[in-house]
């Protein structure tokens, strides 16, 4: 398997364009899967770049249901007349950050007769699975960091029912993909159990002082525990995946703009 980030916080080189968000060009034997656009046109300049194809996208994901990893979407189905655009069923919901910024998908997006709605598990080909983990049973609680969302009229602390998972299975191996893991990077690996996870943490928010040391110490023995390597960014903070490093070794890599990885 092929994993090419078309977008990320940071460039591998100067020629990439580098932007707060993800996208990653996923390529398995049978399917080329698009994993997020990041949060603007940017991350298809990146692909040209890296002589990735969009056109030959064969499904298309959004993770959840922020701007940062939606932007380049309308782009993307100008490139691509044929690959359809999954999202869980509530990714339009009106989604704010802890200054009651709006960061949510752009509307204009639910005018196009290939987004697909997701609810719960759904198989996409053989080896390739959706899943959104709604009810499942947490071993860590979910972090908001001051998010909501509009629900109904009401503004409610976010719940992240709009983030789904992607997990392919190939040749014996299980690999997962999720775009900022806001139920908890631990609740998932442990939800799934994959041999490669890809994705952010969402512990850019951590501090470095002593509280924040030990809340990322525990969290690099944790996953540690778990026979599953781990490819970061992101939203995971570059500090943090510096210091988390020394910890979890060979178990821990970064990815950036202009990266490829084949596992």
């Amino acid at each position: 398997m092929k994993i090419t980030t078309l977008m990320e916080n940071t460039p591998r080189a100067d020629c990439y364009a580098a932007e707060h968000g993800l996208s990653l060009f996923i390529e398995t034997k049978t399917k080329n899967i698009l994993f997020d656009s990041g949060p603007s046109d940017a991350f298809a300049d990146n692909a040209e770049k890296l002589g990735v194809d969009l056109g030959k996208t064969d499904i298309a994901i959004l993770s959840h249901g922020h701007y940062d990893h939606s932007g380049g979407l309308l782009r993307f189905l100008q490139l691509n007349g044929k690959a359809p655009v999954y999202m869980q069923k509530d990714a339009f919901e009106a989604h704010f950050n802890n200054q009651m910024k709006d960061i949510g998908v752009d509307p204009a997006l639910q005018k196009s007769d290939r987004i697909v709605f997701t609810d719960g598990q759904r198989k996409l080909a053989e080896g390739i699975t959706l899943f959104t983990c709604n009810g499942e049973k947490l071993i860590r609680p979910i972090e908001t960091n001051g998010m909501t969302v509009r629900r109904d009229g009401v503004l409610l602390p976010e719940d992240f029912r709009h983030e789904q998972y992607l997990l392919i299975e190939e040749e014996g191996r299980r690999y997962l993909f999720s775009g900022c893991s806001h139920k908890g990077i631990i609740n998932i690996t442990n939800w799934f159990r994959p041999d490669v996870l890809v994705g952010g943490f969402h512990f850019m928010g951590v501090s470095l002082d002593e509280a924040g040391k030990a809340f990322l110490s525990e969290a690099a023995e944790t996953l540690c525990a778990f026979d599953t390597v781990y490819y970061t960014g992101h939203c995971t903070g570059v500090e943090q995946y510096e210091f988390m490093k020394q910890l979890m070794g060979d178990r821990l890599h970064y990815i950036s703009s202009g990266s490829v990885v084949e596992v």
